[in-house]
This record gives structure tokens, sequence and C-alpha cells, in this order.
């Protein structure tokens, strides 16, 4: 089988970055979505309003990154067998991922749907957004169903080696989002205004028409890991498959929830300078997340990119493909770090008034911060790498020990000896640390001999 686009074979670089391309611009595309949803909502709804979605999407957010690790999980496997070219197995992983998710988000759906009040007051929600958040998240929590199938298709396509496709429905999605809010939000002609609800619904109507826009593309295109009529024995579990997603999948998902718990604690640190520093890293925190795309895009990309050679057993060309994208994310991260050091007031006073004094405490915290992006790089880049063989507890450590035995420690610490900036150099040198680490790790091959499930270890 030949799939969309063929990562074990050809030049290395132009696949590489045509691979990664798309999920780069999903992911931005993702995240102008939200900021026009939530304008529509800020500045139409009210303050209440905007706090209700804030809160509901940390809800959502918590859902869909608790299932990451299992969806990149399921991903490994595919490409692996796509590189080994054993498609049975790789339809195989399919189904048991196929129905796995469709009862995980069934159940997830239905209780989420009843119990939006109560996990909206377990969040201590302010009484008066209290009302807009459960319109909101009821909503979104059936949105679910549609969302985890259009989330775990796509990556099943990553691992065949097709990201044009999955970028090519996000585009629907987010377009008919973006379209449908103020229409839902306020009404037009004989559709009435929803108000709140009507921002939620249009993530579920674009949702599930791309879903289903999607689903009849890879029918219509007879793409190999369709299922098809005298194969939907395929949507039976197999155990075996199932625990491999869950005990690979489960150390992958922690990754995030080490992320996400560290930048929380991190917060607290920077609260206590007050709010002229809080907000000045609210507005470089911005920027940051545009820059750290490339890394984040770099680093699904070579996931899947080295997990189908590592399938084809051609590790020579794994190894290339490790170096090529440390390059490219030094040259790709590197071009928004210099451009943000070169116009920094430009850059940061598009989220701060022009007079702020959170202004050059901004521009100062960049100086500190932003060269240590590429280096973050790194660490996405070759954790990507060892997770394609199977390798997914060593990521999980390290990013622990950098951003909850190195950073937080070393913040609370120095803060009392050189304030503000010695909770700044934390979030450097743990950055530093994490990729000196990550690369100790990768150098010392051991994670060569890691294996997803015995049956693909026989292929590899």
């Amino acid at each position: 089988m030949k799939s969309k686009m063929s990562l074990t074979t050809g030049s290395i670089p132009k696949t590489l970055f045509a691979f990664a391309l798309p999920i780069l611009i999903g992911n931005i595309m993702q995240s102008i979505n939200g900021s026009i949803n939530a304008i529509w909502i800020g500045k139409y709804l009210g303050t209440a309003a905007l706090a209700a979605t804030n809160n509901a999407n940390i809800v959502m957010f918590l859902l869909l990154g608790a299932v990451f690790g299992i969806t990149t999980a399921s991903t490994i496997l595919i490409a692996q067998n796509v590189g080994a070219k054993n498609m049975a197995e790789a339809k195989r992983v399919v189904g048991t991922s196929a129905t796995f998710f469709f009862f995980l988000s069934l159940v997830l759906s239905v209780c989420g749907f009843f119990l939006s009040p109560v996990i909206l007051g377990w969040m201590d929600t302010p009484p008066d957004a209290l009302r807009f958040g459960v319109e909101y998240l009821s909503v979104m929590f059936v949105s679910l169903l549609p969302s985890y199938a259009f989330f775990f298709i796509n990556s099943a396509l990553r691992g065949a080696g097709d990201s044009k496709t999955p970028l090519k429905y996000l585009l629907m999605s987010v377009g008919l989002d973006i379209i449908l809010n103020p229409i839902l939000i306020f009404g037009i002609g004989p559709i009435p205004a929803f108000g709140i609800a009507g921002s939620a619904l249009a993530t579920l109507i674009g949702t599930s028409f791309s879903l289903v826009a999607m689903v009849r593309h890879i029918y219509k295109t007879k793409n190999p890991l369709a299922l098809h009529a005298g194969e939907f024995y395929l949507l039976r579990i197999d155990w075996n498959i199932m625990r491999s997603m869950i005990t690979k999948g489960i150390p992958m998902g922690l990754q995030m929830i080490v992320l996400s718990s560290s930048m929380v604690l991190f917060m607290s640190v920077v609260n206590r300078f007050g709010s002229d520093t809080a907000a000045a890293f609210a507005a470089d925190m911005q920027l940051w997340n545009y820059v750290q795309m490339p890394a984040l895009a770099l680093g699904v990309a070579v996931s899947s990119m080295a997990a189908q050679n590592i399938g084809a057993n051609l590790w020579n060309r794994v190894t290339e493909i490790t170096y090529m994208a440390v390059l490219l994310n030094f040259l790709f991260t590197g071009i928004p770090v210099l451009l943000i050091f070169l116009f920094d007031i430009h850059a940061i006073g598009l989220f701060l008034p022009e007079n702020s004094a959170s202004l050059p405490i901004a521009v100062h915290l960049n100086q500190i911060v932003l060269w240590s992006f590429p280096l973050f790089g790194v660490t996405m880049v070759l954790s990507g790498v060892v997770r394609a063989a199977g390798a997914v507890f060593a990521p999980l450590i390290i990013l622990a020990i950098a951003m909850l035995f190195v950073r937080m420690p070393l913040a609370f610490y120095s803060i009392e000896h050189w304030g503000a900036d010695g909770a700044w150099w934390s979030f450097t040198i743990s950055a530093i640390v994490g990729a000196v680490l990550i690369a100790c790790y990768y150098g010392a091959g051991t994670w060569r001999s890691a294996r997803m499930i015995a049956e693909v270890s026989t292929l590899v």
C-alpha cells in the first residue's frame, strides 16, 4: 500500500516539511477560531459570558487532553503497521480505536450534559456566569461525540501519511464555526437567537458537518484504512491492541497534564508580583502560543514519520529524520523568536495599552525567556521520535523533572533572592534541562528496543 504521502521514501527535508506544514496551519487556524469566538462572546454578551466560556473550555480541554495519549498511541500503531505494509493489522487498530472512542464519547456526552451545573459548581464558577456556563457547556458535551470521532480520524490519517486531508476538513470545520457563531448567537431571519448556546451550537454543527464530509471523502477515495462490508468484525475490541493503547497512551497523556499543571503552578509565582507583572506575562503568553506552534507541529509530524520508518525497519532513515526535524525546529521556531526580538514593543503592544506599566516588564521578560523556545522544540522533536518506537515513560519522566522538579523549586527559591527575574530564569533553565536530558536519552539508544505491542515487534 502506498499512502497519500510516503513517509518511508523520498527526500526527508521535503517530506517532513510538507507533512508538518498542514499540521501547523491547522493549529494556527484553531487558535484564531478560538480568539474570534471569544471576541463575539466577550464584546457582545459581556464579561460574565466570557468567564463562563473560559471555565467551560477548560473542562473541554481536559477531556480532549485526557484522550490525547491514547489517540497518539493509536496513531503510532497505525503508522508502524503502514510502514511495515501490514494493512490488515492497521485496520484492526482502526476498528478497535473507533469502537473505544465511540463508547467513551457517548458516556461522557450523556453524563456531562446532565452534570454540567455540578461540574461548573465544583469549579466555583462566579454566580453571574453560572447560567451562561451551563447553557454553553451542555451543548459542548453533546459535541464530544463528533469531536472525538473527528480527532481520531484526523490522527489515523496522519499515521497513514496523510496530513492534507485532515487540514482540509479542519478548515471546513473552523470556517463553519466562524460563520455560524454570530448567526446562531444573535439570530437572523427565521433562525432564532440562541445566545451563548449558539456559540457552542456553531461548534457542534461545524464539527459534525465536517466529520460527515471527511468520512464520505475517505470512502469515495477508497482510503486503505476504511472498513467495508465484511470487515465490520474489526470493530470488535482487540484487547491486545487496547492494552497497548492504554498502557502506552496514559504516559503520553500525562505529559499534557504535567505541562498544564506546571503552568498553573508557575502562574501562582507570577501573581505574587502584582497585576502589572501578571498582565505582562499574559501578553507574552499570547505571543508564545504562536512561537511554540512549529515545535508542536514538528513533534506530531516526526512521530508519525519515525513510526512508519520504524515499522519498515529503516533505522538509518529514522536517524536522518531526527536530525532534520531538529534543524527545522531551530529554523521555524527561531524565525518568530527573532522577529519578536526585533519588533518587541510593536508585538507586545498588540495586547497591552500604549502607556501600560506592563509593557517594559513584558519586553524584559522576553529577553530572558524567548530564546529558550527552540530548546523546548528540541524536547518535543526528540520525544516524538522515541515515542514512535514505544518508549513513552522516559519522555514523561524527563518532562516532569524539568517542569516540576527544576522549574518550580528554582522559581520559588530564586524569587526570594532575585525577584521576578529569578522566576523568568527558572523558566529558561528548565527548558535547557529538558533538552539536555532528552538528548542524552536519545543518544543512549536504549529506546530503539522499545515496542508498542508484540505483533508490531515482529515487523520491526
